[in-house]
């Protein structure tokens, strides 16, 4: 389907990769690692046509059609979130707007309605509207958003559009680059199994160590200027890597004995002039073998003694009866919350609950209308988010920045860490305001870390690295002693930080007092992970926690015995639910009838339009042409009921 071949590329005289191959199959999973520099996106540029190699061809297979998710993308126009969704054409604006004028009693030309109604129903905009709205779902967009303008929203919300606009589009290939960037914990577990039952193949770059695994079927690892296939998923690729260096290593190291000895006889020969003719071949011998290359180590893992905070009292925060809204939204209404000394606990549950909220609501960023909010003794409280960038000084140099705190490091151990981050060599003398938003992040981070304070509380701190900058990130927070409270939608880092989880859903806080695997255990959440893209979207809508401890409003309750009219208004109530979801599935099923004779109508209507003889006949084929019309609208309608359907489904499901 994609085949690369002898592919190089360099800038500046710089090599970025040498004669690389590649073939990807239909249906392949593939992941494309390495550090940053490598080449990854520039690979990407160039089966995109957006560059040209230096050397070497990219051949695609005829009519193959290939989506592309970068990691930034903008709106372009005044296009909604269902437009975008969907990949609506300025020419299908026009034909949406004559339809809407028509259905409103307008003077419309007769002509140019059916002409309007014949071409939507031939671009496909009706069949694609209702798998556009299941993708939006689970993408965490809300009924309400589709037709926001795309760009009053934020540009993760913009990137979830796009991401859904290629779902519905289902390329033959489908190139993600980062996809998981600007998804949250919730939103990543429906995206990564809704792609396991993906038709097409997918080429990914991603630093997600937990979606390669549970996606890919191989690595692709661009290291030293080549690129490196390794059957599996993530993991397996990094036990296959450790070996092969381990038998080249052997191999080089081997060899490398074998010509020294070679060498050694030959100058012994040389001291004879009867055997020096002997000393020659062994010379030979030596420039015509195949010489194995020395093995490059990777890079050294940073390892680094990171300052501790000083100790707190047993609570360092507490929060009590409080209630925080915006505007009509209320999001937290009377909840209590503490957390303990060393604390390491992660915040989940749904985008939209509040995680964020709370954060900020701990690190006394934003105020809340009702409660109190109490800091125990000697607290010192860091606060990671995107916003920490702003608090950078943009005249200083990375260095500069890095040092400039109240108890700096020494200059060799904050370069060190620097490096650790992707700042090398001379980039820690770059100023702040040359840099990116994603250089600024990990800057920030850089701070914490150098000088960090008894509670951090910190939000999707992983954007922006690579894989060995989370390791290197994963290393500090574990030797950090203070209380740690995190957001993040990356499973790898969560399960290797933190031992508690509060889940936040409906402004309700619940307690698990124990690591991610126990809070999956609990919640059964576990079982969602081979859902399909048919399934999943209803099922996350539904899932509900099992609750260890409600950190809710109310208190505690004792039992309560039930009256007989009590019993007896929850069995009418359960009848009438039962009734609701049998007319439901019902009606479901008859419109999925409908849209089937619908289509089958349509496809037979489209055939005989296309039949030269039967066209010959102009009554005939205008009478085709009408009822051809008139199933569109039918169609049209269908689908919209059995959107509306579906939807309340979902609703009475979740209730």
């Amino acid at each position: 389907m994609l085949t690369l071949r002898d592919l190089s590329k360099g800038y500046g005289g710089r090599t970025l990769f040498s004669n690389v191959s590649l073939q990807i199959n239909r249906g392949d999973r593939v992941g494309l690692v390495g550090a940053n520099g490598a080449g990854k996106s520039t690979l990407f540029s160039i089966i995109l046509d957006q560059q040209s190699p230096d050397d070497g061809s990219v051949t695609r297979e005829r009519n193959m059609t290939l989506g592309f998710l970068p990691q930034e993308t903008a709106p372009k126009g005044d296009e909604t979130v269902l437009e975008t969704a969907t990949e609506i054409s300025p020419e299908v604006a026009g034909h949406r707007k004559v339809i809407a004028a028509h259905d409103r009693g307008d003077s419309v030309d007769d002509e140019a309605y059916h002409t309007a109604l014949a071409r939507m129903d031939e671009l496909g905009v009706y069949q694609a509207e209702p798998r556009a709205k299941t993708i939006l779902r689970g993408l965490a967009f809300r009924e309400t958003d589709f037709e926001k303008p795309l760009k009053s929203l934020s540009g993760g919300w913009c990137m979830r559009a796009h991401l859904a606009r290629l779902l519905v589009m289902a390329p033959d290939l489908l190139m993600l680059d980062e996809p998981t960037n600007h998804l949250d914990l919730e939103s990543v577990i429906w995206f990564q199994n809704y792609l396991q039952s993906f038709p097409g193949a997918i080429l990914t770059i991603s630093h997600d160590r937990e979606f390669l695994n549970c996606l890919v079927e191989q690595i692709l690892e661009l290291r030293h200027k080549q690129l490196h296939k390794y059957v599996g998923d993530y993991d397996h690729f990094l036990t296959e890597r450790v070996e092969r260096y381990e038998k080249h290593k052997a191999a080089y190291e081997n060899q490398q004995r074998q010509i020294e000895l070679m060498r050694r006889s030959a100058e012994k020969f040389r001291s004879s002039a009867r055997r020096a003719s002997q000393a020659q071949n062994k010379l030979r011998q030596i420039d015509k073998m195949e010489h194995i290359e020395a093995p490059q180590d990777d890079e050294a893992v940073i390892r680094f003694s990171f300052p501790q905070p000083e100790r707190v009292g047993q609570h360092p925060i507490r929060l009590h009866d409080l209630h925080q809204a915006y505007g009509s939204h209320e999001v937290y209404k009377g909840i209590d919350f503490e957390c303990t000394r060393g604390q390491r606990l992660v915040l989940v549950g749904p985008n939209g609950a509040g995680k964020s909220t709370l954060l900020k609501i701990l690190a006394g960023t934003v105020p809340f209308q009702k409660g109190e909010r109490q800091l125990g003794h000697n607290v010192h409280i860091g606060y990671y988010a995107q916003n920490r960038t702003d608090m950078l000084s943009p005249t200083r140099t990375v260095l500069q920045e890095a040092m400039a705190m109240e108890r700096p490091s020494s200059e060799q151990d904050t370069r060190t860490v620097l490096g650790s981050f992707l700042f090398r060599g001379d980039d820690v003398f770059k100023t702040v305001n040359v840099l990116s938003g994603g250089e600024k992040s990990r800057l920030a981070l850089v701070k914490q870390l150098l000088n960090p304070p008894n509670v951090l509380l910190m939000d999707e701190p992983t954007t922006h690295l690579d894989i060995p900058s989370i390791d290197a990130l994963i290393y500090a927070l574990k030797q950090y002693e203070g209380t740690l409270i995190l957001i993040s939608h990356d499973v790898y880092f969560i399960r290797a930080l933190a031992e508690s989880v509060l889940h936040i859903s409906a402004g309700v806080l619940t307690y698990y007092p124990g690591n991610y695997n126990y809070y999956l255990e609990k919640t059964k959440s576990g079982a969602r992970a081979g859902l399909t893209a048919g399934n999943i979207n209803t099922e996350l809508s539904n899932a509900q926690p099992h609750s260890e401890k409600a950190l809710t409003p109310t208190k505690p309750q004792g039992k309560v015995r039930k009256t007989k009219e009590q019993k007896r208004r929850e069995a009418e109530e359960r009848q009438r639910r039962s009734r609701e979801k049998k007319e439901l599935t019902t009606g479901i099923t008859a419109a999925e009838k409908r849209i089937a004779e619908l289509e089958a109508r349509q496809s037979e209507l489209t055939n005989l339009l296309q039949d030269e003889s039967y066209m010959s006949d102009s009554e005939q084929a205008k009478t085709t042409q009408i009822e051809l019309q008139t199933v569109a609208r039918s169609l049209q309608t269908t689908y919209s009921e059995w959107d509306r359907l579906t939807n309340l489904q979902e609703n009475t499901d979740g209730s």
